[in-house]
């Protein structure tokens, strides 16, 4: 049985909608938002230098619109990613044809995103005679929603949404949000796909400041593989439908706001983490005692992306030396004599070197969904929290034959 969100937390304004274009071999692959009022939009794209059509063409609309949009088009199974004039090309007519279907609005109100396999043009005609289908049977329902989150998967396993509510002005708020992703996942300022819509009221720079404080600690936390796609997309719609007041930058409203967006986005982002492709569990890594706070940050990231640590971690091999060489590396500096690690709670090393403990007992904590792993530099204050997965022959597997 497929999971469902509850209707309950479905902000009001927002429809939804997905159908099968051809663009996958079978099943939904074209998925469509729209805000029935004019909706702030904050944005986040990728940091990769390789950039897809759609990310150019959504951050111009951005530019065009003034951050008002009314509907985000997106499709799976083609990322238009290294496609040249072609490309821009496609992503203008997808944007064009969804705003006329909509209702005659400008183009520049459309966000268009896309992920799937690079440097492959994308069919447009699949696309362009699959919208009015697509417009036509959107609808304000948890099913419709539902579709949604599974139209824009490619290798996840499962579709990933969350939900929170807040009180604003005495005002139920709601926030929700759906996401893909499984590899490909290093997120600098955005992660794979990902989509939350809220029927609070707020100014597009009040919806950025929010966005970019959100992400520090869930999407720019996780790594699944260390590749940053060219795709990464983040963006965030505020219709107002809810009837609250505008939400003001500091005040008490946006605080409450913030820690439900914030669950939000840890939520979708920890879900990525644990559908990694081919992982078995999610890994918890905590820096301590580091220097500063971005030399911990530095050191937990190059732990999280050690494929050496990550193989011992599919196998539950309690092999902390692979941790405190990854540690050495980072290019941090730190007395190693003064390093401590501990794995799935068990102290394995004190004071750079081999603390008793029971190999058995350590192999088998390390076989849990959750493992958490903390490093303590006693060398400062700094500290970092990130969440990564296993590497595991399925990784391989999947990514040795994903065009094929």
């Amino acid at each position: 049985m497929k999971p469902r969100i509850d209707a309950a937390l479905l902000p009001r304004g927002f429809e939804f909608s997905a159908v099968a274009s051809g663009l996958k071999k079978s099943g939904l692959d074209l998925g469509l938002i729209v805000s029935e009022f004019p909706a702030s939009a904050a944005c986040l794209f990728t940091s990769n230098r390789v950039q897809a059509a759609p990310v150019f063409a959504s951050r111009i609309h951005l530019r065009q619109s003034q951050h008002k949009m009314r509907g985000i088009i997106v499709n799976s199974g083609n990322a238009n990613c290294a496609t040249g004039a072609e490309g821009i090309s496609v992503a203008a007519r997808t944007a064009l044809k969804t705003a006329w279907e909509l209702g005659r609005y400008h183009p520049s109100q459309i966000l268009v995103c896309s992920t799937g396999v690079i440097g492959v043009p994308l069919p447009w005609k699949k696309i362009i005679k699959a919208i009015p289908r697509l417009v036509r049977t959107r609808a304000a329902t948890a099913t419709a929603f539902g579709q949604f989150t599974r139209a824009i998967m490619t290798t996840d396993t499962r579709s990933k949404f969350a939900a929170a509510k807040c009180r604003i002005g005495g005002k139920l708020v709601r926030v929700l949000g759906c996401a893909k992703g499984a590899g490909m996942i290093h997120p600098n300022m955005a992660t794979m796909l990902a989509f939350v819509v809220t029927d609070a009221a707020a100014s597009p720079i009040v919806l950025r400041r929010a966005l970019r404080s959100a992400v520090g600690g869930t999407f720019n936390a996780i790594s699944v593989d260390g590749d940053t796609s060219t795709n990464d997309t983040l963006a965030l719609l505020a219709n107002g439908a809810g009837g609250a007041p505008e939400i003001r930058a500091g005040s008490a409203d946006y605080r409450k706001f913030l820690g439900a967006l914030e669950s939000v986005c840890r939520s979708l982002a920890l879900q990525i983490v644990g559908d990694g492709e081919g992982a078995h569990r999610v890994v918890e890594i905590e820096v301590r005692g580091a220097p500063s706070e971005r030399a911990a940050d530095t050191i937990a990231r190059t732990i999280a992306n050690s494929p050496l640590v990550k193989t011992a971690l599919a196998g539950g091999d309690p092999n902390w030396g692979r941790i405190l060489a990854a540690a050495g590396r980072s290019g941090v500096r730190f007395n190693p004599d003064r390093v401590e690690v501990r794995m799935a709670g068990i102290l394995m090393c004190r004071n750079g070197r081999a603390h008793f403990f029971d190999e058995r007992t350590a192999h088998r904590k390390l076989l849990a969904a959750h493992v958490p792993i903390v490093v303590n530099l006693g060398a400062g204050n700094g500290t970092a929290r990130i969440w990564t997965c296993d590497f595991t022959g399925d990784y391989v597997r999947i990514n040795a034959s994903y065009r094929s």
